[in-house]
């Protein structure tokens, strides 16, 4: 993000934060030259996941279809090797449909202060709840990687701007909903599984950043909480 305007009597932080040029701006990762013949470490697993034959040898068809996803989510190099990086989205892919439609089972998130933004950093999921009940959500999102962590507790909306421009890596941030500092929830133009995160934003695809839009206002509670994997 970049550094924010003064409104009212409200000043900003200094550090504004946000993803680099090319990820905001939704630039497709370059195609690798050539597709490995390597059998990754997490064979196995990523070609269930992917619905291929799990016996875990490459072939050119798996390697293909590693590869497709592996571009599709911004994992380099992008050349159809099963490593921890694309099973770990994978995993953690598995582990968001797994919640369903309860996110807050831990009731980790508060209840008792009305409308609120929850955040689970671990399993990457924002959603919106009102008391015990779910108003809209789970979704994923892609907050701050290691060394620009999306901070943690609970704080509030306090300055919204749906066209909002960071000055510091001169990108668009529509959609931006300010709650500590230099952090907001707000659009961005790339996979929410892009590897390694933000750099502090909780980043949104643009239809989530609209609803969001629509159902916060200046002085709703954001709660986040977890630890971003790799972080």
């Amino acid at each position: 993000m970049g550094d924010i305007r003064r409104r009212g009597a409200v000043a900003l932080g200094v550090t504004a934060l946000v993803a680099p040029l090319t990820l905001a701006l939704g630039a497709a990762p370059a195609q690798a030259a050539s597709c490995t013949t390597q059998a990754g470490p997490y064979q196995k697993k990523v070609e269930k996941f992917l619905g291929r034959p799990a016996d875990g040898k490459q072939s050119t068809a798996d390697c293909k279809a590693i590869r497709a996803f592996q571009t599709k989510h911004g994992i380099k190099p992008n050349v159809g090797y099963a490593g921890p990086v694309t099973w770990g989205v994978m995993d953690l892919m598995q582990k968001q449909k797994a919640v369903g439609k309860n996110p807050n089972k831990s009731g980790k998130c508060p209840v008792n202060r009305g409308r609120i933004a929850c955040v689970n950093l671990t399993l990457q999921l924002s959603w919106i709840q009102d008391g015990k009940k779910l108003v809209y959500g789970p979704v994923p999102v892609r907050t701050g990687r290691d060394g620009h962590e999306t901070r943690t507790g609970l704080k509030k909306v306090y300055w919204r701007n749906i066209d909002h421009h960071s000055t510091l890596y001169d990108v668009p941030m529509p959609y931006s909903q300010f709650f500590d500092g230099g952090q907001a929830f707000h659009s961005a133009g790339v996979s929410m599984w892009n590897p390694p995160g933000s750099h502090g934003c909780v980043n949104m695809t643009k239809t989530v950043a609209k609803k969001y839009w629509s159902l916060l206002k200046k002085g709703d509670d954001v709660y986040v909480y977890g630890r971003k994997p790799g972080t």
